[in-house]
C-alpha cells in the first residue's frame, strides 16, 4: 500500500485530499503530516510540508511531481496525469511545481526550510 503524506493546513490541499478519498482505490492511504507523531525512519516534517511525498508499500520514497502522479495512479483518472512525466512536458511540469511547492510553503509557514530539498532530492 502507498502512503501520501500532505499538508493537512493548507485548503488546496486539503481540497485535492477529500478528491483522492473519493476517488482512490485501497491501495493508497492519505496521511496527514500534522497528525504524525516523530519517526526516525521518515524525512523530517518540514521536508513533507515542503515538497509531497508518497512512501510505496516497497518503503520507497517518491517526490514532488512524480508523488502526485503515483498517487493519482491509485484512481481511475491515473492515465490523465501519465504524461506529465513524459520527457519535454516533464521539465516543465516539474519547474512549474516547485515553483508553486516554494511559494506555498513560504506563504504557509513564512520562509522555505533551512535543509531544503534540492529538484533532485529522492529521500
Amino acid at each position: 500500500m502507498d502512503t501520501l503524506f500532505y499538508d493537512g493546513q493548507c485548503p488546496l490541499c486539503q481540497r485535492e485530499m477529500r478528491t483522492l478519498e473519493r476517488l482512490r482505490r485501497d491501495s493508497l492511504q492519505l496521511q496527514d503530516i500534522h497528525a504524525l507523531s516523530p519517526d526516525p525512519h521518515r524525512p523530517p516534517n518540514e521536508d513533507l510540508l515542503y515538497l509531497l511525498h508518497l512512501q510505496t508499500g516497497a518503503g520507497d520514497w517518491v517526490i514532488g511531481l512524480p508523488a502526485n502522479v503515483r498517487a493519482w495512479s491509485h484512481t481511475r483518472f491515473g492515465w490523465l496525469f501519465r504524461p506529465l512525466l513524459w520527457p519535454g512536458l516533464r521539465q516543465v511540469a516539474e519547474a512549474v511545481y516547485f515553483r508553486w511547492a516554494k511559494q506555498r510553503y513560504r506563504k504557509r509557514y513564512g520562509c522555505i526550510p533551512c535543509g531544503q530539498p534540492r529538484k533532485d532530492h529522492q529521500g
